[in-house]
């Protein structure tokens, strides 16, 4: 071999759709590895802020103290400084006590039913002492044409009862508790490639080809009304069920199609909570993976790795 070979790779990523809490982007030219690294930093390595204490002065409703505290817990809340706060547990300004204005938050909530009606307590009766954590605002994108719909709801209150609270939210990931997680759901699929053998195909009666296609559980193919040949309108809808390549070879035609998994190319779906935009979980994602790879190499070439391992941010001492 003359040179030293390299196995260097340029993935590449094209948007296809991108909305507030919604991303779908294909990744090319690298591997499942990468993919899937990508993936699983975005669902538990993606710091985020929720309440993680709760001091309850008055509870008079249905509801016990750890209860109210868990359903707390589980609101998103707006986390874009996330990233640049600190964790509770490395914070020396408060000497990780965790209530300091550099790794946490502060919430109260005082909420008294005085009539007959019932009195929903929702996120939207916690206020924050910083105006960029505060709960997730669901309201306009939950498609309610109801102006009073009001937050998350954590408790429902009849006359006489009270709730009075303090909370303080703290940075977190989904690796240590679910609630610090920024992602609802995030999926990849390799992308399909789907090809038709048309001579074996032309061998086939119209009759055929409508069953053919409709043996497809998903709308992958369709007859041209023109030429009557069989064509592939949505090969991503493809399921990977096999179900048309039975049905190829019950009709005796085992090479009519053949259908395989481009090992390089995946189509991502990320949806969030609402704590973090879609698009800004996607590049904090590849950052914390960037600082993750940083440290393995890190590791590899210096013998103070561990003191250098460390500046590279909490997100490597969290897990």
């Amino acid at each position: 071999m003359d040179g030293i070979q390299s196995y260097q790779r340029f993935p590449t990523v094209k948007i296809r759709e991108l909305k507030d809490d919604y991303a779908k982007f294909e990744l090319r030219n690298t591997d499942a590895s990468i993919a899937n690294a990508l993936r699983r930093v975005m669902i538990s390595e993606v710091p985020t802020v929720a309440i993680d204490l709760v001091e309850i002065e008055i509870n008079s409703t249905v509801l016990n103290d750890e209860f109210i505290a868990h359903r707390l817990g589980l609101v998103p809340l707006t986390s874009e400084r996330a990233m640049s706060m600190r964790f509770s547990r490395d914070c020396d300004a408060c000497d990780g006590d965790g209530q300091c204005e550099f790794c946490s938050v502060e919430f109260h909530l005082r909420a008294k039913c005085i009539g007959d009606q019932t009195l929903d307590v929702t996120s939207k009766d916690l206020y924050s002492s910083d105006h960029t954590v505060v709960p997730v605002d669901f309201s306009d994108a939950s498609g309610y044409e109801n102006s009073e719909q009001r937050g998350i709801i954590l408790v429902k209150l009849r006359r006489g009862q009270e709730l009075k609270l303090r909370a303080i939210a703290r940075k977190g990931i989904g690796k240590d508790h679910a609630k610090w997680s920024p992602a609802a759901t995030v999926t990849f699929m390799y992308e399909p490639a789907i090809h038709i053998n048309q001579e074996m195909m032309e061998s086939l009666s119209l009759e055929d080809k409508q069953s053919f296609v409709d043996s497809s559980p998903t709308k992958v193919f369709e007859i041209d009304d023109e030429t009557q040949q069989v064509k592939i309108v949505d090969s991503e809808a493809y399921a990977y069920d096999d179900e048309v390549l039975k049905k190829a070879e019950a009709m005796g035609k085992p090479g009519l199609i053949e259908i395989y998994a481009k090992e390089d190319s995946f189509i991502f779906t990320v949806e969030s909570t609402g704590a973090i935009k879609a698009s800004q979980l996607v590049l904090n994602a590849i950052e914390i993976l960037k600082q993750k790879l940083d440290a393995v190499r890190l590791s590899e070439d210096t013998v103070e790795a561990d003191d250098q391992f460390g500046e590279l941010g909490a997100h490597m001492r969290g897990g």
